[in-house]
């Protein structure tokens, strides 16, 4: 901005900011970790909320998956949590975990309880996942565990940004009792 010097009439001078044009070479660079951020959180929304349409294998192994939870987690007295299960999988090619999480019904929070690495050979295996989830309201009693097996799968787009896969998923009452 210019202005004139006293006496004269005010006046002053605008110059538009500078944009990047087909013309110019010249490109104001936008930071790259929040592009990246952006791009994959849009492609996980898309992810989740495509429905999805199992081809014939999909539905095979659909049918050999699966995860269970048992009827009883237990809380020691220091506040932590332990759940367990078996689990099922085929087919996974990266990175495969049973996760599981824990609420009760008097409270909105969930709490994640650990994560098992899980081989996907199409046997049953056990699993069992411990964590103290902290700030914790959980309370003795009633409980619902959800348990999940999710496989990182590298997707071609985003430069291969791996994309959470899921392989079984069961949300199950169970009783949070005493170690």
């Amino acid at each position: 901005m210019t202005v004139t010097s006293l006496g004269a009439p005010a006046g002053y001078q605008w110059k538009a900011p500078l944009r990047p044009t087909s013309l110019t070479r010249e490109v104001i660079p936008m930071p790259l970790r929040p592009a990246l951020a952006t791009a994959a959180g849009a492609a996980l929304i898309l992810l989740v909320a495509a429905p999805s349409a199992p081809a014939d294998s999909d539905t095979k192994a659909e049918s050999q998956e699966t995860v269970t939870v048992d009827d009883t987690a237990v809380m020691a007295a220091d506040g932590t949590v332990t759940v367990s299960g078996t689990y099922k999988c085929v087919d996974s090619t990266g990175p495969t975990f049973v996760s599981a999480s824990v609420g009760q019904r008097a409270s909105t929070n969930r709490y994640a309880i650990g994560g098992t690495v899980a081989v996907c050979d199409g046997k049953e295996h056990r699993w069992q996942n411990e964590s103290r989830p902290s700030p914790s309201t959980l309370k003795h009693g009633k409980a619902d565990v959800e348990a999940t097996i999710v496989e990182l799968r590298s997707a071609g787009i985003l430069g291969g940004l791996p994309l959470p896969h899921f392989h079984a998923v069961l949300k199950k009452n169970v009783t949070l009792s005493k170690a």
